[in-house]
């Protein structure tokens, strides 16, 4: 059965230009803009790179023929960029509560020019606080932090524990060196203190916006929207072959938006080759099974992704989160429930509840 209260844990805003109006003054005027495409479709125009576009953004409940078509303003949910009718769009689908992402702020985690990305995101924190004040109960607003410097970084946590936010995203791949690199042991300790899981969504990788934007893929286009799992599956490899759950037991890693059910294999894998290749492959002396350490340290979101309801045995099911990643075109609002009901014929209530409630409820705080 359904529980009566489903918390999203991948839930969007698609920003328009006011989300950007309290940038540093200095950027004014390059700031991301609204803008109508020649081909009459809405988008949001980040310069030095590329138009948003609401025909995909915004485009949950189409049907798929129409999903990335041009889609004029005035088609355009309101729910997506104001706060006004984003609570009626929840309770459309039966949602009690969302964890909101940004659409335009994953992109500017990989801006060429650094100062005028992180301007970017300090003003769209400061626009995503407004936002959910509307109702913090239900939204649950995740503050962007950018990492030009690593001492900085740890500013921006604290500047964004002090606003409110109960969570933070990070860029798939940071500036200096990478994640497990020690001399980020005190930024994870800072995230550890202040009590903020650490999220990392698809598509914020600058490796991601060449495969995206630059047409470095192999095959058609089609198969980035398979591809993209794997920046979150080399992400948690990372933290745990480079050693940083070992440093930070108490570090909390959601990988965001990139399914669960191949995660089975990726942890037989990860535990098959750590004892046979540990003493000649680079890799951190570690005190446990790798796949204990996702089991301790790393959450996952879904949305539809069906074989979890009948993997549960196999999966550490008090980590696996669920979402419905409204307003973007691969969301399944507003048909959750259907959705949900589908999986339910194989799921335990009990691992139901945890999936679409609990386990989102306390790894955020939360009381919905």
């Amino acid at each position: 059965m359904l529980p009566r209260s489903l918390i999203s844990a991948d839930s969007h805003v698609v920003e328009r230009a006011i989300a950007f109006k309290d940038i540093d003054p200095k950027f004014r005027d390059r700031a991301p803009s609204d803008v109508t495409l020649p081909n009459g479709g809405a988008a949001v125009m980040i310069e030095g790179m590329f138009p948003v576009g609401y025909g995909q953004a915004a485009a949950s409940g189409l049907p798929p023929e129409q999903i990335g078509k041009p889609m004029p303003w005035e088609k355009v949910n309101p729910a997506a960029y104001s706060s006004e009718t984003r609570l009626d769009v929840q309770d459309q689908d039966g949602v009690t509560g969302e964890v909101i992402f940004p659409s335009v702020g994953m992109f500017l985690h990989g801006h060429p020019d650094v100062d005028f990305g992180t301007a970017c995101l300090h003003a769209y924190n400061r626009w995503l606080a407004e936002f959910c004040a509307k109702d913090p109960n239900r939204l649950i607003g995740v503050a962007q932090i950018p990492l030009r410097t690593i001492d900085e970084g740890i500013k921006e946590l604290e500047a964004a524990k002090k606003a409110g936010f109960r969570t933070v995203m990070l860029p798939g791949e940071p500036l200096h060196e990478d994640y497990d690199h020690p001399d980020y042991d005190a930024f994870w300790e800072a995230v550890v203190d202040l009590g903020l899981p650490v999220n990392f969504h698809i598509l914020t990788s600058r490796r991601a916006l060449e495969f995206t934007t630059l047409g470095k893929n192999r095959g058609p286009s089609i198969c980035n929207m398979t591809r993209f799992v794997r920046g979150n599956q080399d992400i948690i490899m990372l933290f745990v072959f480079g050693g940083v759950f070992e440093r930070h037991p108490k570090l909390k890693l959601v990988a965001v938006e990139s399914d669960v059910s191949w995660l089975p294999h990726l942890l037989s894998r990860m535990d098959t080759v750590y004892p046979r290749y540990r003493y000649h492959e680079s890799t951190a002396t570690l005190s446990m099974q790798p796949s204990e350490y996702v089991a301790r340290n790393v959450y996952l979101t879904m949305q539809d992704d069906y074989p979890v309801a009948r993997m549960t045995d196999l999966l550490p099911m008090n980590r696996v989160l669920w979402a419905n990643d409204y307003p973007h075109g691969d969301g399944i609002w507003p048909n959750s429930r259907t959705v949900l009901a589908r999986m339910a014929e194989h799921m335990s209530d009990e691992h139901l509840r945890m999936m679409v409630h609990d386990n989102v409820a306390e790894l955020y705080g939360l009381t919905i």
